[in-house]
């Protein structure tokens, strides 16, 4: 499965055009209306979202990998960021009294966000460092996953709006066994392929559940489709170059094909409620 790497710039270019215009209006944002940043960075379910900022820069720090330099201080950067926001969240829950409706899968983006490190980073710092961020994304994923379950089980399901944030529980393992072959060596072995077979065990218990989508309107939220299914199919697509297990290619294709229809709808449906002026409502 190859495609021109022209292509692979164009849509490099695409996306890094998108982030820094997002990034200049919440730049603004802060400039026009601090308090209203603060009051998010101190908001139980908006402080996760923080973390984006930081996984962002260093998936960017992946794609200009060929400009060493560039690669390198964007790596620094969103690590940096990324250890401040991962230890900021963990200190606000141990020192909040949280209601337990506020947990959802979100949770999971400040800390396991820090999996992402090993990837962008085995080029540029030590094992001992990249072992650092790695435990702590991978302790804190199975930490959660064990709050989020029994919060979901034994308290109702999520409010609709943040339904869509289920797809989130596929992220992490995906994004840990890309990590952990950038650790152990690019060695596709029985740990690489339990955590690819938890992220997929993960999308078919989305899909089970996917006829509770069908009946809520569109939120911001649905964006949390996204990185999750781009994070399996790059997972699938490793697993099958490691192994060329047939299965793999077929599912790496399903998912690349899923991935790309459900952010060109996501992304339809985020510019009709601008039109309509519904994006920026007071909750």
């Amino acid at each position: 499965m190859a495609f021109p790497p022209v292509l692979y710039q164009i849509l490099s270019m695409v996306v890094a055009t998108l982030a820094c215009v997002i990034f200049g209006f919440y730049l603004l944002k802060l400039l026009k209306y601090p308090r209203a940043v603060l009051g998010e960075f101190s908001h139980p379910v908006k402080l996760n979202f923080f973390a984006t900022i930081s996984m962002s820069i260093l998936l960017f720090s992946s794609i200009f990998h060929e400009i060493t330099n560039v690669s390198f201080a964007l790596f620094t950067i969103g690590a940096i960021f990324q250890i401040f926001i991962a230890f900021y969240a963990i200190t606000y829950w141990l020192n909040r009294d949280i209601e337990f409706s506020h947990s959802n899968p979100a949770w999971f983006v400040p800390v396991v966000g820090n999996l992402l490190v090993p990837t962008t980073g085995a080029d540029f710092v030590s094992h001992p460092i990249l072992m650092f961020f790695f435990s702590l994304g991978i302790f804190f994923w199975i930490v959660l996953t064990a709050v989020l379950f029994n919060r979901i089980i034994f308290h109702g399901m999520l409010a609709q709006k943040f339904l869509p944030t289920l797809a989130i529980f596929i992220a992490p393992p995906a994004i840990a066994m890309t990590s952990y072959l950038r650790i152990n060596g690019d060695d596709f072995d029985y740990i690489a392929e339990f955590l690819l077979n938890v992220a997929i065990i993960f999308a078919i218990i989305l899909f089970a559940l996917a006829r509770n989508f069908y009946k809520i309107k569109f939120f911001i939220s649905w964006w949390a489709f996204t990185f999750p299914f781009a994070a399996l199919t790059l997972a699938l697509l490793v697993a099958y170059e490691k192994t060329q297990f047939t299965p793999y290619y077929f599912l790496s294709f399903f998912s690349l094909v899923l991935t790309s229809c459900i952010i060109a709808f996501v992304g339809i449906k985020t510019i009709q409620v601008i039109m309509r002026d519904e994006l920026c409502k007071e909750e």
